[in-house]
């Protein structure tokens, strides 16, 4: 099926018991009100909006530490989001995930690895994810997701499906990197996966980030798939997120890496996570993500 008219099957994970601060439950909310259905109507996308995923059913679930806040309720939620991203993937749709708090890619990836073994992804994050229950400096699990998808971390999360890890290091990309723990910057080098921090961006620009980025991401795999945190992007453009850091992408950065990577005709699903509209009344943060999402589509200025 050609690339343009793939339907689409968006996943909406309102969740934020992956981080310390609330408000993520809201985003898949207000991304749909921002116009994500409309968007994908203009693209002509045959396009099916899930129910949200019912976080609520957890809210018994009291099972925590404190080097891994609210494992249980993550656990389960990436249980059911596996499940379901397996079966939209399984469909033959394009599986679109919109958190909700980046822990959600746990499951996410999970579920994709189960239909494409050999998985390229692009993570497009001002943070790496890296941290496992022994480095982490704040025990949220949204701060572990790609360390637990390429093996690394708790059973409890490195061994869904029993298969650990869930990617090779060797398809991994980090792009838009700029706050690392130290933890993190060891556990990147440990894993071998690339890392393009803002640092490299500034200095050979982002198109050629991006052409490096989907040359490693696809080399060998049958599919990539991207994982967009909205706080890659300059807190100055999306203020609405729970983890600001100065000195993102700027607004066209952003669009040219999606634009990019729709180009490349790789891209098989997708998550975009973290928007956060308690910290946005505006609404300009989620009317954002699905500018990016419509980019990563194939909208095009010309």
């Amino acid at each position: 099926m050609s690339k343009h008219r793939q339907p689409v099957t968006v996943l909406p994970v309102p969740f934020h018991h992956g981080a310390s601060r609330p408000g993520t439950d809201g985003g898949p909310q207000a991304v749909l009100q921002a116009g994500l259905l409309e968007k994908l109507k203009q693209l002509k996308r045959p396009a099916t909006i899930l129910p949200p995923l019912e976080w609520q059913k957890l809210s018994k679930d009291r099972r925590s530490m404190e080097r891994m806040r609210n494992w249980g309720r993550v656990q389960a939620m990436n249980e059911d989001v596996a499940e379901l991203v397996l079966s939209i993937a399984k469909s033959g749709a394009f599986p679109l995930t919109i958190g909700g708090d980046h822990s959600i890619s746990i499951g996410t990836i999970a579920g994709l690895t189960q239909h494409i073994q050999q998985l390229g992804v692009i993570w497009i994050d001002a943070h790496a994810d890296m941290n496992t229950p022994k480095t982490t400096p704040s025990g949220n699990l949204h701060g572990m997701a790609l360390a637990a998808s390429l093996g690394l971390g708790d059973a409890r999360f490195t061994n869904m499906y029993g298969v650990n890890p869930k990617l090779q290091s060797k398809r991994v990309v980090l792009v838009g990197s700029r706050e690392l723990d130290e933890g993190e910057k060891r556990n990147i080098y440990a894993s071998g996966i690339s890392c393009f921090t803002m640092h490299d961006i500034d200095r050979i620009g982002m198109a050629r980030v991006m052409e490096r980025a989907i040359a490693i991401a696809s080399y060998g795999s049958e599919g990539i798939h991207v994982s967009f945190d909205i706080d890659s992007v300059d807190p100055g453009e999306a203020p609405g997120t729970g983890t600001p850091v100065r000195g993102g992408l700027n607004y066209r950065e952003a669009h040219l890496a999606m634009e990019m990577l729709y180009d490349s005709g790789r891209v098989t699903s997708a998550d975009l996570v973290e928007v956060n509209p308690s910290l946005d009344p505006s609404g300009r943060t989620a009317r954002l993500a699905v500018e990016l999402i419509g980019s990563l589509l194939g909208e095009r200025i010309l």
